[in-house]
């Protein structure tokens, strides 16, 4: 039996003095009362207490966890100082040749900077970097929570943009790593809030600003200041600031001029933003121009052509700019010494003696079985300004020219993939007009026409524009072109490259109009036809190693059928057909391939388009010139021109051609490189013939042949009337003779016109 203290400690209350309480029921055996229902564990409560009970523990280490091992991290990190920073940036970098020697070091311009203390920086430069770099930095603890969120929602999301502080930036740059783990990111903000519980803000701006890289080798604002505008950074003004400031994100583009000037505006606006810069003086800001970037090859440089395709190289395989200087790395370059020497001194011989002071020049060879450059001759690297001065000379191995007629080759790998062959027949005659084409299509001379009945074979060795141009625009089409074209090598600017294969026209069929190539691409497109139809990515980097000799970056083969997806025979049959048409240019154009080595190519011209102001004669001049070429272990492209659409002539006066320096150059190179090497001869292919053609071929042959018969009996008839004429126009003349002289024939002897002797 219950009673009230039994029930009170059951938790029921006990039953006051005094009160009546009526008895209750007690419930029957099948039926639990109240208080046992309340306290039953059933399946349900169970289950409710289960999960809280997981919510809690969950709880717990969500939070409790990680900030023990925030505590932990945060007291056994330290944050490194700008003096030990510096100490492992600003290294050089020593470039290899391809056997290992050493080619020359790239030593910064900023190696040997100065550590400035918080007083010589002046203030518009840290507000600059601030408003530009981290807008909340004199508040945040090192890290910014809603800038965290930012940039995780941004990456998911594909946007752009990172969410690091100033603090954060700081140890990345310090550590050199910023590989993406939650490793190094924990360490970076343990590192950060610690760097903040223990310096004063200005000193950690300080500290930034004496370890980031603002392009152009220099590491630290005073590195910057002297060289994008030779001054101390106590001089720089709110403008030269603002431009600094802005190419932190993006110092390895700083020569470009829209992204420098882009990123000018952008710090200048956020300037604003935060009170930094009044309107005023954001309307009156004007671009601060820097100081010409001049790099020389004297002493033990490295050529700044070669550098720059290297660097930009690594940057794509993760070693950017600014961390470039910083590993004290040694570059494995696929430079040949021989090779690069020959360029230099065929480029040299070729120019030697021009007149022209227009003509510009640039040679690439490549190696068709790797894709590695073997020569790179950009131009001369120190030009003259305008006032005399020194300054960085143009890539022109780069830039993209018109290519003329050494697009040809691409036309007709194009016709070739489309089952077509070298037996095919056009009209080679010139002029010639097509529809909807509003002028003639002509031919470069007499030598370069062909019948009515012109094989392709024919038209690629005489290269007559006419063929080629009703090749494409009636059968290929311009995009046929452009995809074997950048099959073979090209690359465009949608994949990163600097050519352009317009196909808004027809005028990709003999490489003029808008198309314009690098003479890098043409080399490595051309090489795919060396390497029997295999396309190797062209390359100027074989590995990286550190200080530690540790490898940071090693080249992938990457190689491809190029015309034939996933069928190499069919590519190498293709390429093979372009070889066979390629190789009977060379004694056409009245070139010879090295002793023992078979070779084959193309010439190219651009013909120059007059200006209102000048002669008609400036008509029959030529802008660009062309000599590429190969043999199955080396492509070479030497691209002889100008600086835009310019009437260049030899030293004669002649129109610039070919002939005069650009196959002349690869010539002597290919005899330069490959004296001594082994003898080669390409692979023999089956030709590509379709039954098109040859019913084709033999209608327009028996045409001809009835135009030649038709031709033989008009000049028989003609030549049997004449033989009448020239024995009545003897007699006549003797008779006259006879008259004129009044001595008879006898005087003819006498002066020697009868016997004319050997």
């Amino acid at each position: 039996m219950y009673t009230d203290r039994n029930r009170s400690r059951l938790g029921r209350r006990p039953v006051p003095r005094g009160r009546y309480q009526p008895r209750r029921p007690l419930p029957r055996p099948d039926e639990p009362d109240e208080l046992t229902a309340a306290i039953a564990p059933g399946p349900r409560n169970r289950r409710w207490k289960t999960v809280r009970r997981v919510v809690y523990v969950l709880s717990g280490l969500f939070f409790l966890v990680p900030a023990v091992a925030f505590v932990i991290t945060y007291f056994a990190v330290d944050v490194p100082s700008p003096a030990s920073v510096a100490q492992s940036q600003g290294q050089a970098v020593t470039y290899l040749y391809a056997d290992g020697t050493e080619m020359g070091k790239d030593v910064p311009t900023g190696g040997n900077r100065q550590l400035l203390d918080p007083a010589q920086i002046p203030d518009v430069v840290k507000k600059a970097v601030i408003a530009t770099e981290d807008a909340s930095f004199e508040t945040n603890s090192g890290f910014d929570v809603s800038g965290i969120l930012r940039a995780a929602y941004n990456q998911v999301t594909g946007g752009s943009g990172g969410g690091s502080t100033i603090s954060q930036q700081y140890i990345k740059n310090a550590s050199g790593d910023d590989s993406p783990t939650l490793t190094r990111k924990w360490v970076e903000l343990a590192k950060s809030f610690k760097m903040n519980q223990t310096y004063e803000k200005a000193d950690i701006i300080t500290a930034y600003l004496n370890i980031i890289y603002f392009g152009r080798g220099a590491y630290g604002v005073q590195a910057a200041a002297q060289a994008f505008f030779g001054k101390d950074a106590a001089q720089l003004n709110f403008s030269e600031s603002a431009l600094l400031a802005g190419l932190i994100q993006q110092p390895g583009r700083s020569e470009n001029q829209t992204v420098a000037r882009d990123r000018w505006s952008t710090a200048l606006d956020r300037m604003q933003r935060n009170g930094y810069l009044s309107a005023a003086d954001r309307k009156a800001a004007r671009f601060p121009t820097p100081i010409p970037l001049v790099e020389s090859r004297q002493g033990n440089t490295v050529n700044p052509f070669v550098k720059k395709q290297v660097k930009a190289e690594l940057a794509a395989a993760g070693i950017p700019e600014e961390k470039y200087y910083s590993g004290g790395f040694q570059v494995f370059t696929t430079i040949d010494s021989k090779a690069q020497d020959a360029a230099e001194q065929a480029v040299a011989q070729g120019m030697a003696g021009q007149t022209d002071d227009r003509i510009l020049g640039a040679m690439v060879a490549v190696d068709p079985q790797t894709g590695g450059v073997l020569a790179y001759y950009g131009g001369e690297p120190i030009v003259k300004g305008p006032n005399g001065e020194d300054q960085a000379g143009r890539d022109w191995a780069d830039e993209a020219h018109n290519p003329g007629s050494s697009m040809k080759p691409f036309d007709l790998t194009a016709f070739l993939k489309g089952g077509r062959g070298l037996n095919a027949v056009f009209d080679g005659r010139s002029p010639r007009s097509f529809p909807d084409v509003p002028l003639p299509v002509r031919n470069a001379g007499t030598s370069s026409s062909c019948s009515e009945v012109c094989t392709v074979a024919e038209a690629m060795q005489r290269s007559t524009n006419t063929v080629f141009y009703d090749m494409v625009l009636n059968v290929t089409k311009p995009a046929g072109v452009a995809e074997a074209a950048q099959e073979a090598g090209i690359r465009t600017k949608d994949n990163g490259g600097r050519s352009v294969l317009f196909t808004g026209d027809n005028n990709i069929s003999i490489g003029g109009g808008q198309t314009a190539v690098t003479p890098a691409d043409m080399a490595s497109a051309y090489a795919t036809f060396a390497a029997g139809g295999i396309q190797h990515s062209r390359h100027f980097v074989q590995k990286v190693t550190n200080s530690q000799g540790e490898t940071a970056y090693e080249t992938g083969a990457r190689a491809t059928d190029a015309f034939a997806d996933n069928d190499r025979d069919r590519s190498r049959q293709i390429a093979g057909n372009v070889t066979a048409a390629l190789a009977p240019v060379i004694p056409f154009s009245r070139l010879s391939c090295p002793a023992g080595h078979e070779c084959a190519g193309k010439t190219g011209t651009q013909q120059h388009t007059p200006a209102a102001d000048e002669p008609a004669s400036a008509a029959n001049t030529n802008s660009q010139t062309w000599m590429v070429g190969y043999t199955p272990s080396v492509s070479a492209a030497v691209w002889v021109g100008g600086d835009g659409d310019k009437a260049l002539r030899a030293p004669n006066g002649a129109p610039l051609t070919p002939s005069v320096v650009a196959a002349p150059v690869w010539q002597r190179f290919m005899q330069l490189y490959l004296a001594g090497k082994p003898a080669e001869r390409f692979d023999r292919v089956q030709a590509i013939t379709s039954p098109q053609d040859d019913q084709l071929q033999f209608q327009l042959q028996q045409r001809q042949l009835q135009q030649q018969q038709q031709q033989q009996d008009d000049d028989r008839f003609t030549i049997g009337r004449g033989d009448d004429r020239d024995q009545r126009q003897q007699q006549d003349g003797v008779r006259d003779g006879d008259r004129r002289d009044g001595r008879g024939r006898g005087n003819g002897n006498d002066t020697g016109q009868a016997n004319f002797g050997p």
